[in-house]
């Protein structure tokens, strides 16, 4: 029979292959550059092999900001490695830096012109006085205040015309380097405090508590860290960017060498010694030959200069004592504003992320601006460490992961009550808010994903396999299924908004060396919703799905902050429903929050819509961004959604074709929904780790796993009116567990505690004679006696208002003085 099998689907093959040679009316077969997929009308495979090299992006490749050719991988660059201190090749390289720096001062010289006024626009309006090319913003700063100038981090400039000297420079940065400082697209620029300012200009000087001041202190800290892996090892320095939390620096050592806790001791001794001298920052624009000369040595910063800089073209590059490197910028304006810096840990990684490519080791840094804040980041560190989700579910038996399924988490019996009860807590708000549950398949054919553009910019990351000589993938979201549900049946504007939730299981092939416990996996749900709504509705639907948010965060006792994200220069669709969408998510917005209680970020949006990007805060004061609410224009335009809108003249019948092949004629009286994306919890299993970490594993009684034990006394004579409780207790849809151990009570208590059981009920004689338990929570606060069935009734009142307090009952309010 299995035979039989196989020779039909090779027949069925054959056949399809015959019909499409004799070109046929039937679906055509394409070659991809793995499998062969059939097209079906108004959906075409992209073909392979029409891209051409040096182009544009073959489907599958990686969605990264740059935009230059790719590095090759698979082949290693780095050779022999010869660990050494002082290296011969930064005294060559300073050399070359010297001659380069000279011939820029030449270039100026050449071209000098006459001093020309210019006026700099501060935030609270005062105009001040300048000279173009020659003052600079940590100028202005000092001659306001010296604090102020000594606590600026970097300056955020907006030019009031675009005759900048150098607009022609090249940004180079590695697809790893995402979290570099990059402008606006309002003509805001990210400025070095000591680059002279080059025209008419408003200036905003920032401070390390900015997110622009914050990235650019951690990014000037990363060169002092390369700078001593260079000047102690002779390392070849790859990439060092700042990133959430501090920054790294990659770098090679051959393929044995390592970084162990002597080395990290010995770093941090070198970085001070390079603080202490307070060298600038010297930026210098410099060409594509200087570089190659200058980075001869390093493999690793030849093949970026090869790849991202044309040849005859210009790019800049930083020095700071003894380091000289490829780089943007800005930059603080010495060393010296670096007050405390720690190296963290090192780690091992690959060039360009890719296992066949040369193995680097990843060194971490933290560094900040005053002693004190050091001194607060280790006790963080040591708190984060003992609340670290992989160990607390380790320790509460809640999940584990095993190496026949990476990235995929095996929830126990109490792991999976948290989960299942954090699913039930959002679809119980699914019930009130009026939203949809539907349930949508796991696998599809790859036209879909061709149809929704996931194919092109995402396919890297999809689990795919062939069936029957088609390409089908694992779905990694749930937006192109519901799409594919709207698009079934013929709308009315009477049936917007359609609330769509989904709870499907989504799996992204996320790479091995970024699995990090529950915080990226490859198996995981979310609390997934798209609202298909008319353009008048947005405002409404965004403000009740930011009252949905604010209801499950004030629910897990977590603070949040809101940021609009507009449109990005790669932004696609019509300006005018841009800043229509715009404009009524600033209005949801001032309606939810007031004026002032968001914040604009410019040009961050998603190239399909404008999202309003929610961050929280957890116990210890760590910034996670779960939520999400984003506005799309483009999936309706690309799977031909659409709905009959409301006409002079609603009883005359309309005859078109909602099944047509042009998926893009929308027909008279028709217009293109617009789709909300947005979720509350974002991945159930990133939030488990999230609230963790938040409670310390001290779950709320309404999510906790562990809610109630049953604690007979010594001699099992209490055992059987102990399990009788627990029956009672568990009937009432309550956790509950019973000690019949032979321990002696303290240590059930003892031990009960550590398992951060909610309550603990001892039962004796006493109790039993009287159906009561004698109740103490976690803390070991005595609740006292009381009857069970006060004590359920007490349990559920917590489960219902989902309570963050411990005890049965509410604490006192406190006293005013």
């Amino acid at each position: 029979i299995h035979l039989s099998q196989i020779l039909k689907n090779k027949i069925r093959i054959i056949f399809q292959r015959s019909v499409v040679e004799k070109k046929t009316m039937a679906p055509s077969l394409n070659k991809t550059a793995k499998f062969s997929v059939f097209d079906r009308p108004g959906i075409v495979q992209k073909n392979a092999s029409s891209t051409k090299a040096g182009t544009g992006r073959a489907s599958g490749g990686r969605l990264t900001e740059s935009s230059g050719p790719k590095i090759a991988t698979g082949a290693k660059i780095g050779g022999e490695f010869k660990k050494e201190a002082n290296p011969a090749f930064l005294k060559r390289r300073e050399e070359i830096w010297e001659k380069a720096k000279a011939a820029r001062a030449l270039e100026a010289s050449n071209e000098e012109e006459e001093k020309k006024e210019i006026q700099i626009t501060l935030p609270d309006g005062n105009i001040v006085q300048g000279i173009a090319m020659q003052t600079t913003p940590l100028d202005i700063a000092k001659g306001i205040s010296k604090k102020l100038a000594n606590a600026a981090c970097v300056a955020r400039v907006k030019y009031m015309n675009n005759n900048r000297s150098e607009e022609n420079i090249i940004a180079v940065e590695d697809e790893e380097e995402e979290d570099i400082l990059k402008n606006d697209d309002e003509g805001t620029i990210v400025w070095d405090l000591t680059r002279p300012l080059e025209d008419d200009c408003a200036l905003e000087l920032l401070d390390f508590n900015s997110k622009e001041g914050k990235t650019t202190f951690w990014h000037s800290s990363s060169h002092l860290l390369g700078a001593v892996l260079e000047l102690l090892y002779g390392c070849k320095l790859t990439i060092g960017p700042p990133v959430d939390g501090g920054f790294y620096y990659d770098a090679y050592m051959g393929n044995d060498a390592s970084i162990g806790e002597t080395e990290i001791g010995e770093l941090s001794k070198a970085v001070t010694k390079i603080i202490n001298n307070k060298y600038p920052f010297e930026r210098l624009v410099v060409t594509k030959d200087e570089l190659l000369e200058m980075f001869a040595e390093n493999p690793f910063k030849i093949a970026l200069i090869s790849k991202k800089i044309p040849d005859g073209g210009r790019t800049t590059a930083y020095k700071s004592g003894p380091i000289i490197d490829l780089c943007m910028g800005p930059h603080l304006p010495d060393t010296g504003r670096v007050k405390a810096f720690h190296v963290v840990r090192a780690s091992s990684a690959y060039w360009l992320g890719q296992a066949d490519n040369d193995a680097l080791q990843r060194v971490y840094g933290i560094a900040f601006p005053d002693k004190k804040e050091l001194v607060q980041w280790k006790h963080n560190m040591a708190e984060a460490a003992k609340r670290d989700h992989r160990r607390v579910g380790a320790n509460q038996q809640l999940f584990f992961f095993d190496a026949l399924s990476p990235g995929s988490a095996f929830f126990e019996p109490r792991g999976a009550r948290i989960y299942n009860t954090l699913i039930q807590f959002i679809r119980d708000q699914y019930w009130i808010r009026e939203y949809e549950e539907v349930v949508t398949p796991n696998v599809y054919n790859f036209d879909l994903w061709h149809q929704s553009g996931h194919a092109l910019h995402y396919k890297e990351n999809m689990f795919c396999f062939e069936v029957e000589g088609a390409e089908f993938g694992l779905k990694p979201m749930n937006c192109p299924g519901h799409c594919l549900m709207f698009a079934k049946t013929l709308r009315s504007y009477r049936d917007l908004p359609l609330r769509y939730a989904d709870f499907g299981v989504l799996h992204r092939n996320e790479l091995s060396g970024a699995l990090s416990g529950l915080t990226r996996v490859r198996r995981f749900q979310q609390d997934d919703a798209h609202i298909f709504c008319r353009d008048d509705q947005v405002e409404f639907e965004v403000t009740s799905t930011l009252d949905f948010m604010k209801y499950v965060y004030d629910t897990f006792g977590m603070s949040y902050k809101l940021e609009l994200s507009t449109r990005p220069k790669k932004a696609l669709g019509d300006i005018s429903l841009w800043n229509k969408a715009e404009t009524a998510l600033a209005r949801a917005m001032d309606t939810f929050a007031g004026k002032g209680g968001w914040r604009v970020n410019p040009g961050d949006g998603a190239f399909y819509g404008p999202k309003i990007d929610i961050k929280v805060t957890d116990a210890l004061g760590r910034v996670h961004q779960c939520a999400t609410i984003q506005l799309d224009f483009q999936l309706p335009i690309r799977f031909g959604l659409k709905y009959k809108a409301v006409t002079d003249d609603e009883s005359t019948e309309d005859n078109t074709d909602n099944n047509s092949q042009d998926i893009n004629s929308l027909g008279p009286n028709f217009k293109r929904p617009i789709i909300i994306h947005r979720a509350m919890l974002g991945s159930v299993e990133r939030m488990m780790a999230v609230l963790t970490e938040h409670w310390g594993g001290k779950w709320p009684f309404w999510i906790s796993p562990r809610q109630c034990i049953v604690i007979p006394v010594v001699g099992h004579a209490h055992d059987e009116y102990g399990e009788s409780i627990r029956t009672k207790i568990r009937a009432a849809r309550i956790f509950c567990d019973c000690d019949t151990s032979g321990n002696t009570l303290p240590k059930k208590v003892r031990t009960a505690q550590l398992a951060q059981y909610n309550f603990i009920l001892v039962v004796g004689d006493e109790e039993k004679s009287q159906g009561t338990v004698s109740v103490r929570n976690r803390s070991n606060i005595v609740e006292g006696t009381i009857p069970i069935d006060d004590f359920i009734a007490k349990c559920k009142s917590l489960i219902e208002s989902k309570a963050l307090y411990e005890g049965l009952n509410p604490p006192a309010p406190a006293s005013s003085v």
